[in-house]
């Protein structure tokens, strides 16, 4: 568990002296409680009371006044009165949990030479730090932006770099100054240096994550700037190292702070006597150092400090302004390509299954050696790829770990090992998901890429016996080693996984344009969905009434209750069958004839010749045919409610096609009671008076006469599909003759998910002599009970929610079972998997059960049943 600072930022003594580092927790050790300081400065920890807390034991050195004479005394016993005024009035500056303030040449004490002197809060204590003033000091605004003017001349990011280095070691003084960035990995790379003439160059030699662990890093984003002046001087501990709550100082801050004496050996294995390290921080994360050694002992100025730190401030703001502008140039790139596969898919959707033509639109952007297209459940490959199935592994991983984001990774084998075999031709990967469900993907692949790597010392350290006991030990060799790097790619940068992103998002957007419906279509989509959702309330209400009426007229007609339950289960039926009329042609040209007798017959049963229609034997689209039985069904509704079918009147519709090749559409009602306009536009007037004109470009007139409703309506050209002699082809029917009970002291099986229809089956089955009936809601429990049961006759519920009675007819089959489909769709169920396979649509009555039956014993006998 990494060691945590209290709530006032100060740590139990206890834990940090109990804290040893070894081989499993070097990165854990805490570096910024080490309770040391070093000697060219001294610390003072002030209480918010400004009584002294705590010193370094070296005050004496530069104020004359020893520790003990100081601990527990008014800072007025230590410090001059205006000297704690100016820091006072400093402290007031102070802003944010790391701030630290800075005062040049500052009189501490009378009759002294002035300190340097930095500020800042740890915990609730203030910690004042001091050195000696520099007898010349700099002024750091001028320093810095001559310093920037020169940076601001260079072009290229290797240039802008190296520049960079060559200022901070012009402004320290320091043998070498390197710019040292981290990877992903939070590995280092030396990527530009400045040294002086006759050392060594690191310049390109990499450095393990472990050399500068994670709590190290830590401090560099919270404290930017680090010097080291002489890694052989003797640290000075702070008195007392605890408060009286038994806590450390955190110095986390602190400009004095000592080192490490893990890191003090690395130092000391290097070679190195003096360091200085600059943070270079880019969006709010750890970029880079500029790190500094001098090969014996040596200290800037805080002023030239200071000068230095303000540096790499203005540097890192200048970086990531140069990489805001190369992100920009490379988003700019993504959009022109996303542009180019909006133009182009659009007009051509099968372009998304060519991979030659989307690795070429893409290769602009981001170059890569293959691309693997999964759309739609296909795959296409192109360059140098994985096979299929090598492909189809890869799949499955991105949906695992994608989550519908851009994924990337130069070593695909470190999460699916199997990739280690097509290495040679894809060892790394950027995946663009085009979907979440179903995940559909486009993904670039990188051969793998044999390079060496030069490191500083070989990485890997060893558990050795140093000068700090059995731990872990710095590596003693920084002669390069170089490794040979394989299984892995050119990483994909941070820039190109932007314009992927930018991809993504271009690549759904088309998805989402193609489905929508081109041209005009494409316009109306949204208010027709509004259109017909609202008409689907609309007659789910006007279906609930009518089933009332009607139940109410059969009560008043009818003589008996045998008489009434027939009556009304034919009336029923044949709602169901206007219903279906509507949805059955669907994927066809339908007859408008066949629509106006099953509206009719619907409403008036055995009074059906009250509606006379005439007109050549059209077909319409199903587009158009779907409109025009909305609206008949509303004037039919109308006509039935207040005009002439509510009395003794008739109506009278005709149809012919005009000279354009379109149709005119008459409905003249007569003998009916006086009408007159609606006072209130209802949905059902809107339908009938603006659905034709909007939807498919016609005409509606609507006329209110004393004899009645007179409506006339145009259909374009596009709307007729032609004009047949043939009766509109639909299912086979089923004949109604055959014995009066085939199912006599037979055990029927019955699939039916809806309890309430389950057990109007089940009555209807024992009618037709079943001596038993079992039910079955899904398929899982109907193929348990054939498992069990023999059974002579079964009737499947074809759609069962979420699943279809597919593989129990499948098994029924296999057995030999005759059984029939009951569906409440009004359509096809598809039998040339079941030919012969009789389909009864819901409600069904005992005369279409019985003639099923019939059709499935006749079925199943046929010699060339089950061919």
């Amino acid at each position: 568990m990494t060691q945590q600072t209290e709530s006032n930022g100060q740590v139990p003594a206890e834990q940090a002296e109990a804290f040893a580092v070894d081989l499993s927790n070097c990165d854990r050790e805490p570096i910024h409680i080490l309770g040391i300081i070093q000697p060219f400065g001294f610390l003072v920890a002030i209480t918010p009371d400004w009584m002294v807390a705590r010193v370094s034991e070296n005050i004496d050195q530069f104020t004359g006044m020893a520790a003990h004479d100081v601990l527990g005394q008014p800072l007025t016993h230590l410090l001059d009165r205006e000297a704690i005024h100016t820091i006072r009035n400093r402290l007031t500056t102070l802003r944010g949990a790391d701030a630290v303030e800075r005062i040049f040449a500052l009189p501490l004490l009378a009759g002294k030479p002035p300190f340097d002197v930095a500020l800042h809060f740890a915990g609730r204590e203030i910690v004042i730090e001091a050195e000696p003033a520099a007898l010349e000091p700099i002024e750091a605004t001028s320093v810095v932006r001559s310093m920037i003017g020169r940076l601001q001349q260079v072009e290229g990011l290797p240039a802008f770099l190296r520049e960079g280095a060559r200022q901070v070691r012009a402004i320290t003084g320091f043998d070498r100054v390197m710019v040292y960035r981290f990877d992903a990995q939070e590995s280092g790379e030396v990527v530009a240096e400045s040294a002086r003439h006759g050392i060594d160059s690191f310049l390109g030699l990499h450095y393990p994550a472990s050399d500068i662990p994670a709590q190290a890093r830590q401090l560099y984003l919270r404290n930017t700037f680090r010097v080291i002046a002489d890694v052989g001087s003797t640290p000075v501990p702070l008195l007392p190292q605890r408060d009286p709550d038994g806590l450390l100082l955190d110095q986390s801050l602190s400009v004095l702070r000592a080192v490490s004496p893990i890191h003090i050996e690395y130092l000391h294995n290097m070679g190195v006597c003096a360091s200085l390290s600059i943070s270079i921080v880019v969006g709010g994360k750890l970029w880079g150092l500029f790190a500094c050694h001098h090969y014996s002992p040596r200290l800037p100025s805080m002023a030239a400090r200071s000068a230095a730190e303000l540096f790499g401030q203005m540097f890192s703001l200048m970086l990531d302004a140069r990489e805001n502008a190369q992100a920009r140039e490379y988003e700019a790139r993504g959009r022109a390509v996303t542009d180019r596969l909006l133009a182009t898919v659009a007009q051509d959707n099968d372009l998304l299954d060519n991979p030659q033509w989307l690795a070429d639109v893409i290769g602009d952007a981001i170059p890569a050696d293959g691309i693997g297209v999964h759309v739609r459940g296909q795959t296409s490959l192109v360059g140098l790829t994985p096979n299929d199935d090598q492909f189809d592994s890869i799949v499955r991983l991105l949906n695992r770990v994608s989550s519908g984001q851009v994924f990337a990774t130069e070593t695909i084998a470190k999460m699916l090992p199997a990739a280690a075999d097509h290495a040679d031709v894809a060892a790394g990967m950027l995946a663009i998901p085009l979907s979440r469900e179903p995940r559909d993907y486009i993904v670039l692949f990188r051969a793998e890429r044999l390079r060496e790597v030069r490191w500083g010392g070989k990485p890997e350290k060893e558990m050795v016996h140093g000068p700090n006991g059995p731990r872990l030990t710095p590596r003693k060799s920084f002669e390069a080693w170089a490794q040979l790097v394989k299984g892995t790619c050119q990483p994909f940068t941070p820039a190109e996984r932007r314009v992927a992103e930018a991809l993504r998002v271009g690549m759904l957007e088309v998805l989402v344009r193609l489905a929508e419906t081109a041209g005009v279509e494409r316009a109306r989509a949204s208010e027709r969905q509004e259109l017909l959702i609202a008409e689907l309330n609309h007659r789910v209400r006007n279906i609930l009434s009518l089933i009332r009426g009607l139940i109410a007229q059969t009560r008043d007609g009818a003589a008996d209750v045998t008489g009434f339950i027939s009556t009304l289960d034919d009336r029923i039926r044949s709602l169901a069958r206007a219903h279906d009329q509507i949805t059955a042609d669907r994927w066809g040209p339908a007859r408008l004839a066949d629509l106006v007798e099953v509206e009719a017959g619907a409403y008036l049963r055995a009074q059906s010749e009250r509606v006379v229609a005439q007109g050549e034997n059209v077909l319409l689209y199903p587009t158009a045919y779907v409109t025009i039985a909305l609206v008949i069904h509303e004037l039919m509704t109308n006509a039935v409610k207040y005009g002439a079918l509510a009395g003794q009147g008739t109506v009278h519709i005709s149809w012919e096609r005009d000279g354009s090749g379109g149709l005119v559409l008459d409905w003249q009602e007569r003998d009916g009671p006086p009408v007159a306009p609606p006072t209130r536009r209802g949905f059902g007037s809107t339908i009938i008076e603006r659905s034709i004109p909007y939807d498919l470009g016609g005409t509606a007139n609507i006329t209110y006469l004393e004899a009645g409703v007179h409506a006339r309506f145009t259909l374009p050209e596009h709307c007729v599909a032609g004009v047949t002699a043939a009766r509109h082809s639909g299912p086979t029917p089923i004949s109604l003759g055959g014995a009066t009970t085939p199912l006599d002291d037979c055990n029927v099986l019955l699939v039916e998910d809806s309890m309430i229809i389950a057990l109007d089956g089940e009555d209807a089955l024992r009618e037709l002599g079943a001596a038993a009936v079992s039910t079955a809601p899904t398929v899982r429990d109907a193929l348990r009970l054939l498992e069990r049961n023999e059974f002579a006759f079964a009737l499947l519920d074809f759609n069962l929610g979420v699943d279809t009675s597919a593989p129990i007819a499948d098994r029924l089959t296999e057995l030999g079972v005759p059984f029939a489909f009951a569906t409440g769709y009004g359509e096809g169920i598809g039998n040339e998997r079941w030919p012969g396979v009789p389909v009864i649509n819901k409600p069904y009555g005992l005369k279409e059960l019985r003639a099923a039956v019939g059709q499935a014993q006749a079925v199943r006998q046929s010699p060339h049943a089950g061919t």
